[in-house]
């Protein structure tokens, strides 16, 4: 079974690199990677489904029906906007604003939610200011991924994790977590500002 899963882990990975020359979008490619990897390892569908994080995926269900009012609605352009007002439509201030905001907001608030809103908001952002957006895009995954290291809420790897060691004996509190990983996230962080400035702002 495990020669098999990861053959078709492998299948979709290649998947989610070619899915624009596909034509496919990446959840297509996940789905037909989970319904490959029921068939060859004979899993029966109800087993499958019973284990399911059903409230995980509702969540983020609805957590993209809202963001999805909330542009349709001109939130996102109103808060694009004003950020903009603060940044002044300049590369280097909107990028480091980006990278703090995502790595202080994904460290208390799980980093694929936050991401997921601001994805429309910088788009906006470069809608109206017609900046060059490059530096800005990797501020935001630099910042929500090293970000979600700093709290044991702020990545689902970091859950996940705590709930495996505590089912083996081992307990990770909130507070001890953040002692050590905090500090650690502000390092990346610094050490993000100066890659971005290195290499796109210098």
């Amino acid at each position: 079974m495990l020669k098999r899963s990861l053959a078709v882990l492998g299948l979709t990975v290649l998947g989610f690199l070619l899915h624009q020359a596909l034509n496919l979008e990446s959840a297509t490619i996940a789905l037909l990677g989970a319904a490959v990897l029921m068939l060859v390892t004979a899993e029966h569908p109800e087993e499958a489904l019973l284990i399911v994080e059903w409230p995980t995926i509702f969540f983020f269900a609805g957590l993209f029906v809202i963001v999805g009012g909330l542009e349709a609605a001109g939130v996102i352009e109103w808060i694009a906007r004003r950020a903009l007002d603060v940044t002044r439509g300049d590369v280097v201030t909107t990028g480091l604003l980006v990278l703090w905001l995502a790595a202080v907001g994904s460290a208390f608030v799980d980093n694929i939610p936050f991401v997921a809103t601001m994805i429309p908001l910088l788009q906006t952002m470069g809608t109206i200011s017609s900046m060059p957006m490059e530096s800005i895009w990797w501020s935001l995954a630099l910042g929500a991924c090293l970000g979600g290291n700093g709290t044991l809420v702020g990545a689902s790897a970091n859950v996940i994790v705590a709930g495996i060691a505590e089912r083996y004996g081992t307990s990770i509190r909130f507070m001890q977590f953040l002692k050590v990983g905090f500090p650690l996230m502000l390092l990346s962080i610094l050490l993000s500002t100066a890659y971005l400035y290195l290499f796109y702002w210098r």
